[in-house]
């Protein structure tokens, strides 16, 4: 499911329409309700009637009536149960019409007639069970989207000082949460963001994710330094790998990419940029985008596999950045978003034009909707991996 742009409104989309839905079961609501109405009766309904006027229209040696046995099967795939019920009984009332109309010497007769009632029956009965696994996914994936709600707790407008806007899109797969994340949390000492991705997917995932974000509320609060901050998350997440470890558990090698931003409070035309080996965030403004350059820092969890002599959290540097100029972080699902011809989605290309064309697009409600729509739209809605946008910038 998309999540709207938080931070303020936005125009419904197909898939918002439809939150506990994936985007499959999304486009196929879509594609069989009219005006809030279903219509998913209509094409069975046009077979069955294309089927009765084509075996009365055909010559006598050619009778297709018993082709209506196709009737109940494509009902079960799209309808519910008892509509599917209601045309295995209309299937049969057509082929004991349509059959009587001709004389008794080109009856298809009974065993086409059996063949139909169980073809009907067995119809039914898949459906039945369409129905049953579709609704365990939605349970499934409730349950997987409840998880993630809890952990990524909703930010309030302008929180800590800043305008900001996200975007969490998952990937093609049923009930797999993601380890895609963000915060912002206020504090005497600044405000700092943390925006990141775990390796992986599952309960595992969701578990690092909500370690890393614990420590990062309270470090980001109680922490004068942001350095300090980074060590915290560093060692946070080697403790939790040491306690996976503990309980007997196979998923040691998980490690998260993350940006970590302060805001200082002595600097209010600057943002310090700790990049764990995270996607360089863009500046998006009036005069265009830049690209901050890489860091070289390691993703968080992957510092023991350096010699001790060797630095393993990442430099903390200092950009400058205008009032209306808004940083642009995203995870890999965005700079990886494939078209069908393979190609990959250039995000700084879309974003340059878009800020030609209006710079108002700047605003992080904007520049996030952008993303999501140009993700989509390059994509073909079809996302390999969790995608998050995430904008901010300074009242």
């Amino acid at each position: 499911m998309t999540r709207p742009v938080t931070g303020g409104g936005g125009g419904q989309r197909l898939l918002d329409r439809h939150p506990r839905a994936g985007r499959q079961e999304a486009l196929r609501h879509q594609m069989l309700r009219v005006r809030g109405r279903s219509v998913a009766w209509v094409p069975p309904l046009l077979i069955l009637i294309g089927i009765a006027v084509l075996d009365i229209f055909t010559p006598d040696d050619f009778r297709i009536i018993s082709w209506i046995v196709l009737v109940p099967g494509i009902a079960a795939a799209i309808c519910s149960v008892w509509t599917t019920a209601a045309f295995v009984v209309l299937s049969l009332l057509t082929y004991v019409v349509v059959d009587s109309v001709w004389p008794d010497d080109f009856h298809v007769g009974l065993p086409d007639l059996i063949l139909i009632a169980l073809g009907g029956l067995l119809a039914t009965a898949a459906c039945a069970v369409r129905i049953r696994g579709e609704e365990r996914i939605l349970h499934i994936r409730g349950i997987a989207e409840t998880i993630r709600r809890t952990v990524l707790r909703p930010l309030p407008m302008h929180w800590g000082g800043l305008d900001h806007a996200a975007v969490y899109m998952p990937a093609d797969t049923y009930a797999r949460v993601g380890g895609d994340f963000y915060d912002i949390q206020p504090g005497p000492h600044g405000t700092r963001v943390l925006v990141g991705d775990v390796q992986g997917k599952g309960i595992g995932a969701v578990e690092m994710m909500a370690a890393l974000l614990g420590t990062f509320r309270e470090s980001a609060y109680h922490e004068p330094d942001i350095t300090t901050v980074a060590e915290r998350l560093e060692v946070r997440i080697r403790r939790h790998r040491e306690h996976v470890a503990a309980l007997g558990r196979t998923d040691l090698d998980r490690f998260a990419t993350a940006v970590l931003l302060d805001f200082p409070q002595d600097a209010k035309d600057a943002v310090d940029v700790v990049n764990f080996g995270h996607d360089p965030p863009l500046i998006a403004g009036p005069h265009g985008v830049r690209t901050l350059p890489p860091t070289g820092g390691l993703p968080l969890g992957l510092g023991d596999l350096v010699p001790p002599e060797v630095p393993t959290l990442p430099p903390v540097r200092r950009f400058p950045l205008a009032a209306d100029e808004t940083l642009l972080l995203t995870t890999d699902g965005v700079t990886e978003a494939r078209a069908p011809d393979g190609g990959f989605y250039p995000l700084t290309v879309e974003v340059t034009r878009a800020l030609a064309a209006d710079p108002r697009t700047a605003r992080p409600r904007r520049l996030a909707a952008l993303v999501r729509d140009g993700v989509l739209r390059h994509s073909r809605g079809h996302l390999e991996d969790d995608t998050t946008v995430f904008a901010v910038r300074r009242i």
